[in-house]
């Protein structure tokens, strides 16, 4: 660890397909970083998976995991982020989160971190290039369009699918089950489109950004595709993210991007905005 430094503590809520994977990184070591604690609905199963942990971690609620961490990673439900998140930022923490659907359903939570001193930070998940869009915006950014190809097995329980009685079941051929803004996406599709949130907060708003979602049975992995017209540059940018094992919903890469982003709190040199 550099000298200038200092370790800080980081806390988990859940400990699923991405706080599982997370936790296991952190317990073999990133320097400058120490786990300490974990929040989950399962305890049982959570004292399972960190059995082997080379570190003793504690079980605790959402306010103890506030007190005890200067870094907490939400990786939780939609319906339990609110939850994890606010005694956090009331206690000046840092959050990670790539849950940019919580986020939009969550907005007033951007002016408590404000106003205690704490820290949002929304990882890329499954996303690339949110650091041009963001740099664009820096500028005028003119359209910005996004198009999600998922399997229809990833899709199936999401709320619009559910309201609007659209069954993916038995599809030959893709469908298009959802165009309109990304804000209207992130909450008809709250475990799906994660993404599409985070190209709205990072670009011209999830208001005016505009998504297609597809059921496609001809795909094996969940494509994004980002088009941005801008006055400082044009670019199309499509990303393939291999499923996990454990929830195809989820992108193997998802988990991943959170650990970079840890490791960039800590590290000497950070490549990318």
């Amino acid at each position: 660890m550099n000298q200038r430094t200092k370790e800080m503590t980081v806390g988990i809520a859940g400990l699923g397909t991405i706080g599982g994977k997370v936790a296991d990184v952190l317990d073999q070591g990133i320097p400058g970083l120490r786990l300490v604690a974990v929040h989950t609905r399962t305890e049982s199963t959570a004292l399972e998976h960190m059995r082997s942990y080379k570190n003793k971690v504690a079980l605790v609620t959402a306010d103890e995991l506030a007190e005890q961490a200067d870094i907490i990673v939400d990786c939780v439900p939609k319906q339990g982020f609110r939850a994890v998140v606010e005694p956090g930022l009331k206690a000046g923490r840092t959050i990670v989160t790539v849950s940019g659907a919580a986020l939009l359903a969550n907005e007033d939570l951007i002016d408590l971190a404000e106003k205690h001193g704490g820290r949002l930070i929304l990882a890329s998940g499954a996303l690339l290039g949110l650091d041009a869009i963001r740099a664009a915006a820096e500028g005028e950014i003119f359209s910005v369009t996004m198009i999600t190809c998922k399997p229809p097995m990833s899709l199936r329980g999401a709320p619009h699918l559910v309201d609007n009685q659209i069954d993916i079941s038995d599809l030959d051929e893709p469908l298009l089950v959802f165009k309109g803004s990304a804000y209207e996406g992130a909450l008809g599709f709250p475990s799906n489109v994660n993404v599409a949130a985070a190209v709205g907060l990072a670009g011209v708003g999830a208001r005016n950004t505009q998504l297609e979602i597809w059921a496609d049975p001809g795909k094996t992995r969940n494509t994004h595709t980002i088009k941005v017209d801008a006055d400082s540059a044009r670019f199309e940018m499509t990303i393939e993210n291999v499923p996990s094992e454990s929830n195809p919903g989820t992108g193997k890469i998802t988990a991943l991007s959170v650990i970079t982003t840890l490791r960039g709190l800590v590290q000497s040199l950070k490549v990318g905005s």
